[in-house]
This record gives C-alpha cells, structure tokens and sequence, in this order.
C-alpha cells in the first residue's frame, strides 16, 4: 500500500508541476499584455487540482468504479470529470473573485457564466488525468489477471498429472499382486521373491509420487521388476527383448509411463494368445526426439479401447508436461504386430 501511495503522489507532484512548468512558458513566450497576478492564480489553480484529483480519486475507491464493466467504467468516467470539472472551476473562480484576483476582462461577468467558461478547460485536464488513471489501473488488473490465470494454470496442471499418477498405481498393483498370486501355492520360494521384487517396485513406485519425470534407467529398472514378475505368469509364453541405446539412459520421462505401455502390451496382446508372443522395448535418438517404442505380439481390434485410461494417460501426461513437443501413436505394425511410439524432446544432461 505504501508503494502504490508513493507511486500515486509523485505522479501527481510530477504532472501539477509539469502543468505549472507548461503555463508559465506559455506566459513568457507568447503573453501580449504582462498579468500581475497571474503566478497566484497559477498557484491556486495546482493546489486546487491536486486537491479535486484527490477527491475524485478517492470517490473513485470508494464507490468501487474500477471494479466495474470497462462500459460502465467509460460512462462513470466521464461523469465524475464533468462534475469535478464544475467543482474546480466554481472553487477557482470563487477564490480568484474574494483574493481580487480576477482579471479586469472577466470581472463584470456572473459567477455562473465564469463558472460555466472555466468549466470547459478544466474537463480537459481532468479528463486527461482520468484517462491516465483508469488506463494504469486497467493495465495492471490485465496483467495480474493474465498472473492468476498462469498461476491457476500451473496449479491445475500439477494437479492433473498427480491424478493420473494416482490412477496409475493402483492399476499396476493389482496386476502384480495377481501374479504373485498365483505362485502362493505351486512354488512358496518363488512367490517370496516375487514379494521382494514386488516391494522394490512399490518403492519404485512411491518415489516416482515425488517427481514428473525419472530418467530412462530408473525406468527400465522398473520395468524389469514388472516383466519379472509377469513371466512368473506366463512362463515361456513370454519373451523380452531391449534394445537401448545407452546414450537415452540418461533422458529423462514421466515415471510409470513405460511401465503402463508394457502392462497394456501384456494385457492386450501377450494374454490374448495361446502361444504368447514377444515384447520388444526400444529407446533410441532420432530426428532431435527421443524415441521410446514398445512392440509386442498382438493385433489391434474392436476388443480394443485405444482410449482406456492407461493409453489416454500417456497422451495427458505428455501434453501437461511437453505439449505439442511430445507425440504418442499406437497402431498394428504388422498382421501380427503392435507397436506404440512415444516421442518425447530431446533434453540436455
């Protein structure tokens, strides 16, 4: 509040002395008879502005006229100089008339008529002053407008990617615990270490909570644990390949995102068939974008939702955190073959 008062007050010093400044060149110049009171009158008419300016501010505050429509604003506007106007002008005409101030050519006129003339100069500064007024203040409630809705943006956009992560998770357990299911039973050693390989991926998986991207090695450590415990299920049926350039190891992605591609690999591909199939992951360089493709054993069909939640949320997170930068596409490769790509900006290390 200080700051704006100070802002405010040498920006009213600044322009009634600038008016005076104007006047009294105006005089030296371009005077054809000399005014013994013309410095006095010159005075009274600054102090008086800065006085009425204040006032009109304040009326301006109070009433609440820059909070409202910009067309209401223009209408009150121009109301209030009108009124100022006249203020001014019957205040600087009555002062000049009881201080014997007045000049002779205007001394034999009506206080109302001299009011009336007066008026008309005086809205042409007041006007000026309220233009500059309503201006700066629209100004800054634009720019702190356009500041809150970044502000809003940014804090929907953290939002949306921790609900995604939030959906994410849960999803992945389930799947997981499924596998070590299955094992309780047929082979006790093996499910502990499914549960072992199940806590690291839970770890894994609360530390990704904390960031929005991960590099690709971290990644793949998870993916790894994932697969693990998914050719408990599938046995034979499964087959991994990789083929990752070691340059990408350091590249950083939204964490679970290649987690969720693998399981939606698994789940429509891989599970679908008797004989099983093949998942191949590969994380590569090209045209300035890090390419990260997973192809697996499958065929893309009416049984499949290419817009479930796990798909969608790779395309939503890609868009908060890259925006057009970033692309996602999944389609049959082959008669026998899907594979999803995922491009992503090439980032320095």
């Amino acid at each position: 509040m200080n700051k704006t008062l100070s802002k405010y007050w040498l920006c009213q010093i600044g322009g009634w002395s600038t008016y005076i400044i104007v006047y009294t060149f105006f005089y030296l110049t371009l005077r054809t008879k000399e005014q013994p009171d013309f410095y006095k009158v010159l005075f009274i008419d600054a102090v008086l502005g800065v006085i009425i300016t204040h006032l009109m501010r304040a009326f301006i505050q109070r009433a609440g006229l820059l909070k409202m429509r910009l067309d209401n604003q223009i209408t009150y506007m121009f109301l209030t100089t009108v009124i100022a106007s006249f203020v001014f002008a019957f205040t600087t005409i009555y002062l000049e008339d009881t201080f014997n101030l007045t000049s002779e050519n205007f001394r034999h006129y009506s206080l109302l008529y001299k009011t009336i003339r007066t008026s008309f100069g005086s809205f042409t500064f007041l006007i000026i002053w309220n233009l500059i007024y309503f201006t700066y203040h629209y100004v800054i409630k634009s720019q702190q407008e356009q500041l809150d809705k970044v502000r809003l943006q940014s804090v929907v956009k953290e939002l949306e990617l921790k609900t995604i992560k939030a959906h994410i998770n849960p999803h992945f357990i389930f799947n997981a615990l499924n596998s070590i299911r299955a094992l309780v039973d047929e082979n006790p050693q093996r499910a502990r270490q499914a549960i072992t390989e199940l806590s690291n991926l839970l770890r894994s998986s609360m530390q990704a909570e904390k960031v929005e991207t991960t590099p690709l090695s971290k990644e793949l450590n998870i993916v790894r644990d994932y697969l693990a415990l998914e050719h408990i299920r599938f046995e034979d049926r499964l087959n991994i390949e990789y083929d990752i350039d070691e340059d990408t190891l350091s590249q950083p992605v939204p964490p679970m995102m290649l987690q969720t591609l693998v399981e939606n690999a698994i789940k429509h591909g891989i599970s679908k068939k008797m004989e099983g199939g093949i998942i191949k992951i590969i994380s590569d360089f090209k045209d300035n974008h890090h390419e990260l493709i997973v192809t697996n054993t499958g065929h893309l069909n009416g049984d499949f939702n290419p817009d479930g939640f796990g798909l969608s949320s790779t395309q939503s997170r890609l868009m908060l955190l890259y925006g057009d930068k970033a692309h996602f596409e999944i389609k049959n490769k082959s008669d026998d073959m899907v594979e999803a790509t995922v491009k992503m900006p090439v980032l320095a290390i």
